[in-house]
């Protein structure tokens, strides 16, 4: 199957007992992880070429941080992370012409951009229209580079993933669109991986791996500190069977398929119930 440049975002806030991260639960009917949750994303779209500095900050860091990318893709991913973002969460990465993010407090403004994020979902305006329209620029020096996914062959669609990290707005509230995804919730990480063995969420290996690396974070601030200075490796799992029969994705870092980075946690995920699972809760 093609790999298609895909790009997802982690929101992260701040919350008296740790940081929480916001995921939605994707559409059953959905081709893709349906029913699992996820941090919202999608697949790099044409209209998420052209980025410039009539209309985006941060091009430079932008172009040049992830490695072995190319500056027009750099940047592709990076609108892409941040459009899938305001079309999956409501979440808009921008800034006003005085600097301040865009703030979506006011009811006026709240609807004003609830109808922008329709038209975009619908495909009637890019995002680069709504930018422009509002007087606003895309922040992409908001989204820090966070890591990079490759989609095993046994998937029915693969895609070459970069993740990104980012703070939610103070002045935004997320929510899912009800379209590609029908719920969402703030959750803290351990929360997330314990929900899990409870049979109460999945989550795909990507989305766990990333959990488990989070959840030791006592503050964003510290999170956010982590991921600009971490160095990111491509990571594509393998699919295996072993000789007991079953079949497990193996994730780099694993002891069969070793990687620079130390990775302290599960690597080996198991189907149960149709169902990736870590095989230590399967």
């Amino acid at each position: 199957m093609p790999i298609r440049p895909a790009a997802t975002v982690i929101v992260l806030r701040d919350t008296a007992t740790g940081p929480e991260v916001f995921l939605v639960r994707r559409h059953h009917a959905v081709a893709f992880m349906a029913g699992a949750h996820v941090f919202p994303g999608g697949r790099v779209d044409g209209g998420d070429h052209g980025a410039d500095a009539s209309w985006c900050d941060g091009l430079s860091s932008a172009a040049t941080k992830l490695r072995g990318v190319a500056r027009e893709s750099a940047l592709s991913f990076h609108v892409a992370a941040a459009r899938e973002l305001f079309e999956e969460a409501g979440v808009l990465l921008a800034r006003d012409t005085a600097g301040r993010p865009v703030s979506l407090a006011n009811a006026v403004d709240h609807d004003r951009f609830k109808f922008h994020r329709a038209e975009l979902n619908a495909g009637r305006r890019t995002l680069r229209e709504i930018v422009e329209a509002e007087r606003l620029r895309l922040a992409l020096d908001d989204l820090v580079h966070y890591a990079h996914w490759v989609t095993p062959p046994i998937e029915i669609r693969r895609f070459d993933t970069q993740f990104f990290v980012t703070r939610v707005p103070a002045e935004q509230t997320p929510a899912h669109d009800d379209h590609e995804a029908t719920d969402s919730v703030w959750i803290r990480p351990a929360d997330a991986i314990a929900a899990v063995g409870r049979g109460e969420i999945v989550l795909p290996p990507p989305t766990w791996a990333s959990l488990r690396e989070l959840q030791r974070f006592a503050s964003v601030d510290a999170a956010l500190r982590w991921a600009q200075t971490r160095t990111v490796y491509r990571r594509e799992p393998r699919v295996t069977t072993g000789p007991d029969g079953i079949r497990r994705i193996v994730l780099p870092g694993d002891p069969s398929l070793p990687e620079p980075e130390p990775v302290p946690f599960e690597t080996r995920f198991v189907l149960a119930d149709g169902r990736w699972r870590p095989e230590s809760v399967a």
